[in-house]
């Protein structure tokens, strides 16, 4: 998979079928119009492509926005890459990018720059200043700009449109099931195991703090049952996030921190991934520490019967 992250000189000389947008989360409904993309592209002999932006389009208009993302940059290239495309252009937001109408950015960029000869859009998609670009655009420019374009249907997943809108407020609701189910994959986050104040170790239930990437979504406070990657070694493991009210109540920073079933070792420093695969229960202040170590034990039979 080639990456292509500068624009401004570029001419393909290679006739693509390309799609664009953020396709963050690379989700089911993205998958749907990538397979159809990689099917186009082997048909009429050209290569998959995909325009999309890094970072979102909302940080250059609103600077103070704290746009959080389902997949880090990272993640997203990895399951592109999985997906089958061949080519991907990481275009950075700009002023000048910003006030290309639908019908310049057609011809300046699809056209002149990436030599586009079939376009797939989602259902919803537009582009250009104003929003001026979208399905009915392309339509009318595909025969004078000599390009083919096909819009696709809303994939759909226990009868509603899967979106990445739609699966950010699932994992807001700690609905992980079903933001899982749009995905198409376990959700995700990897980050370094960082030192904590190590009061989880005080009550048997030693934790490892991670360092959750900048931009990076993560599901409502509480707790959750988590496949834990180390090494690509699997171990099961319980994840906090939240404040720890019941021990520090005063602290108000967020925490995400997993506790490893059967594990024991010295990880500081090491990336750690983990995957989301239930919600247990929202953050709780106990009266003590008691009935925490109470939830803890309960939390970690739950945990171990767990079928991952």
């Amino acid at each position: 998979m080639k990456i292509i992250r500068d624009l401004t000189d570029y001419h393909s000389t290679t006739p693509l079928a390309l799609s664009l947008g953020m396709f963050d989360g690379v989700h089911l409904g993205h998958l749907s119009i990538i397979n159809t993309l990689n099917e186009i592209a082997e048909k009429e002999h050209l290569e998959s492509a995909i325009l999309s932006f890094w970072p979102h389009p909302r940080k250059f208009l609103n600077p103070n926005d704290d746009v959080k993302m389902l997949n880090t940059l990272e993640e997203k290239l990895e399951l592109l890459e999985k997906s089958g495309i061949k080519n991907i252009f990481l275009k950075t937001f700009d002023e000048e990018f910003r006030n290309l109408t639908g019908t310049e950015f057609c011809e300046q960029v699809l056209v002149d720059k990436l030599n586009v000869k079939h376009i797939i859009i989602g259902y919803d998609h537009t582009f250009g200043k104003n929003k001026s670009g979208n399905f009915e655009l392309l339509k009318s420019l595909s025969d004078e700009l000599g390009f083919k374009v096909n819009q696709l249907e809303a994939v759909q997943t226990n009868d509603l449109n899967i979106s990445s809108t739609k699966i950010r407020i699932a994992l807001s609701e700690g609905r992980i099931s079903d933001a899982n189910k749009m995905l198409g994959y376990h959700y995700p986050l990897t980050g370094k195991v960082i030192h904590g104040k190590k009061l989880g170790r005080t009550i048997g239930y030693p934790t490892a703090n991670i360092e959750v990437p900048v931009n990076k979504l993560l599901p409502k406070k509480g707790a959750y049952i988590v496949e834990v990657y180390i090494n690509n070694q699997f171990y099961k493991g319980m994840l906090s996030i939240g404040t720890n009210p019941t021990i520090d109540d005063k602290n108000q920073s967020l925490h995400t921190e997993v506790y490893i079933l059967d594990f024991d070792q010295d990880i500081y420093d090491k990336e750690i991934t983990i995957k989301f695969r239930d919600f247990l229960h929202d953050e709780i202040k106990f009266e003590g520490l008691e009935k925490l170590i109470e939830r803890l034990d309960e939390d970690k039979k739950l945990t171990k019967e767990f079928q991952f």
